[in-house]
């Protein structure tokens, strides 16, 4: 993977041809909600599909770069950036499987995420790869496809639930604005390297991607850099990837807020759901709440602390552990609003009302955090704003334009509602 300081294919200027295996249809999110079919719009003219051995390269036959003008004090920059770019083209998929002791449909087969490959072969080719900064060069004045240029991915690990509602609602309104369509891809967790998410972007020509709760490992990295398709993360659950843009939120800060809330309602016996899973944002919640307690002199004994697998079921069955013992809280923060719903079903099953008996905060602010009775106190994360921005950098990126800082965080807010109470 490369670090923070290395320049990704991704940050130049879109230079690479658009790769794609033929594996049916492409499904695209319009800007008026309806889906269609990219196949529908293969009888454009522009694009030309050339067969190889175990791809379709779709180039356009039209390309028109936008020239940037430059100042004198942009030449020295510019030029050394060339010269980086002339001695990566220089690098033919001829000469990586010559240097890896392969042969090119096998140096071909890792560019496109295929599993048929050993795993020592691919990790000698991605070596290589990284070294030489190797990127496929398109063939002269045939580098856009006119149809799948008009396309910008979306992966997400699911497409069910508010959550995931909102940020296709965030990722298709900055889409849209640029005059472009959504493709959703569903991150399939139990499926083989070759049919994964990565080799879906592969096959299809993907121009680049936001990903919405996932983080790339070190080789789907490399793959994907490998084929000049730039990333943008949204809400990541690891640090893993340090050098690919991200959009987050102050999840900390949020943590922070939720106890400082509960404090100034007098509440000293708080229990704590936290999400299952070493995830980044999962941490920081319960470290930032942690914190705020810390800082008023209020103890979090480790028998106060639960966690489930971030379901409403789970949750639940957390909550019913801590409301059964002999130390029961009287205030439940849950590191979301599902997971907060949950410790209210078991707060209703053992007799117990909310807030007159237990205060409960989650954090999301989903939209049925406001319909239910009594309303839920919550962490607000502007999760379509969130998703909104991934994808405008995302298009930044496409574009070769600077896409701002390597990570942003858009703010949280506490919103009161009616599951919190002073402390009996």
């Amino acid at each position: 993977m490369a670090d923070a300081a290395t320049t990704l294919p991704w940050q130049q200027p879109v230079r690479s041809a658009i790769v794609a295996q033929d594996r049916g249809q492409l499904i695209g999110l319009c800007p008026d909600n309806r889906t269609r079919s990219a196949h529908n719009q293969a009888d454009s003219g522009d694009l030309k599909l050339r067969n190889f051995n175990d791809y379709h390269e779709v180039v356009s036959s039209n390309r028109h770069d936008a020239v940037t003008p430059r100042t004198s004090s942009d030449t020295s920059r510019a030029d050394g950036n060339e010269a980086a770019d002339a001695e990566a083209s220089r690098v033919t998929m001829a000469e990586l499987a010559r240097r890896a002791g392969t042969t090119v449909p096998t140096v071909s087969k890792v560019l496109n995420g295929r599993s048929d490959v050993s795993s020592q072969t691919r990790r000698r080719v991605m070596e290589l790869v990284e070294q030489t900064g190797y990127r496929r060069t398109p063939r002269a004045g045939r580098t856009r496809d006119a149809q799948l240029g008009g396309l910008v991915d979306l992966v997400i690990s699911r497409v069910s639930g508010s959550w995931s509602n909102l940020v296709l609602s965030g990722a298709e309104r900055a889409a849209s604005e640029a005059g472009l369509d959504v493709v959703v891809t569903v991150a399939r967790p139990d499926q083989d390297a070759g049919a994964d998410w990565v080799g879906r972007l592969l096959a299809r020509g993907s121009r680049g991607a936001t990903v919405a709760l996932l983080t790339p490992n070190r080789t789907q990295l490399q793959v994907l850099a490998a084929a000049g398709i730039p990333l943008v993360l949204l809400d990541p659950s690891s640090d893993q990837a340090t050098g690919v843009p991200s959009i987050g939120t102050t999840d900390w800060a949020g943590g922070y807020s939720a106890a400082t809330h509960l404090v100034e309602l007098g509440h000293r016996h708080i229990g704590v759901i936290a999400g299952a899973g070493d995830y980044r944002y999962g941490r920081a919640r319960v470290d930032g709440f942690r914190a705020a307690l810390e800082q008023a002199g209020v103890e979090l004994p480790v028998d106060r602390v639960e966690t489930a697998d971030w379901s409403r079921e789970s949750a639940e069955n957390a909550a019913r552990r801590m409301l059964d013992s002999a130390t029961a809280p009287t205030a439940i923060f849950a590191c979301s609003d599902e997971m907060a719903l949950g410790a209210a079903r078991a707060a209703r099953t053992l007799g117990l009302g909310v807030p007159d008996d237990l205060s409960i905060v989650g954090f999301d602010d989903l939209p049925e955090s406001s319909w239910i009775s009594p309303s839920l106190t919550t962490v607000r994360q502007p999760i379509e704003e969130m998703a909104a921005a991934a994808m405008r950098k995302l298009l930044r990126l496409r574009e070769g334009m600077p896409a701002g800082s390597a990570r942003e965080e858009l703010s949280t807010e506490l919103v009161v509602r009616g599951t919190t109470a002073t402390a009996r």
